[in-house]
């Protein structure tokens, strides 16, 4: 028996075998890499409990903002110069929605707006990034709004003649006495008599605490006469969200219903004009 023929030949057989499954091993295609999803969701999901805390505040927050800042924003109540409507430290939402689909603020409604331009000068200064801060918080009710935003009535639009006063002390728009019953207890309509002829594309807007209020009748002498633009508003005030003892949904008054939508018999008045 040929013993030395036989284990070469199976040595060459094994060293073929092997040859041939390095060949096919070596054309075999590799194993995908994990799409980047899936790196994600591992990641996601991975780190534990605390991760994944963090990462769901997170999203909540940037939700949160997302939504203050398109749709629907907290607004806290800084002052009292809208009470008794609305208090110090009241939290209001404000449909930044309602006049953005061709809707225009109406008389009665309650509107917050940025009065740089008109209540203001200029934008107040201030540390960057302190800014930015105040006003991540402001935009979910933690804070104070910035200074150049302010909450106040409608009174008169575009085309509006308001006066102050009649004999009964009365506000009137369009030559219609208007009845506010929404003041503050105890308050006159106004201390300080005007004559304006809103310009169009604005707003002459009041507190409902008149005696409280720094309103349009401050800046008489201002670029609009003390009206406001507007493009310059932010929203409507449409709920009181908190205290939950004071929830409630800010609806326009009656008070306006009368007044027709222009100035009775009045033609030649000067719009912008103001007088006092």
């Amino acid at each position: 028996m040929d013993t030395q023929g036989q284990l070469a030949e199976r040595d060459r057989s094994c060293s073929e075998k092997e040859h041939e499954e390095r060949s096919r091993s070596s054309h075999a295609p590799a194993s995908p890499a994990p799409a980047p999803w899936a790196r994600m969701r591992a990641w996601l999901t991975g780190g534990g409990p605390w991760r994944r805390a963090a990462l769901l505040a997170t999203a909540c927050a940037v939700l949160v903002l997302l939504v203050s800042g398109l749709v629907m924003q907290p607004f806290l109540i800084p002052s009292g110069s809208m009470e008794n409507t609305l208090r110090p430290g009241d939290r209001v939402l404000v449909n930044k929605l309602a006049y953005r689909f061709g809707d225009d603020p109406r008389r009665g409604d309650v509107v917050v707006f940025d009065g740089t331009g008109s209540f203001r000068e200029e934008e107040p200064s201030g540390n960057p990034v302190t800014g930015v801060l105040r006003r991540a918080a402001a935009a979910v009710g933690l804070a104070e709004p910035a200074e150049s935003d302010y909450i106040k009535r409608v009174v008169g639009v575009g085309g509006d003649r308001v006066t102050c006063c009649d004999k009964r002390g009365r506000i009137e728009v369009n030559g219609q006495p208007v009845d506010e019953d929404y003041l503050h207890p105890g308050d006159a309509p106004s201390r300080v008599p005007f004559d304006i002829v809103v310009p169009e594309g604005r707003l002459w807007v009041m507190g409902d605490h008149r005696g409280d209020s720094r309103d349009s009748r401050d800046h008489l002498g201002a670029p609009g006469g003390g009206t406001v633009p507007v493009d310059k508003v932010i929203g409507r005030a449409d709920w009181i969200g908190w205290p939950t003892g004071r929830w409630s949904q800010l609806r326009r008054p009656d008070a306006f219903a009368g007044v027709p939508a222009e100035p009775r018999g009045i033609h030649d008045a000067d719009p912008g004009a103001a007088h006092g």
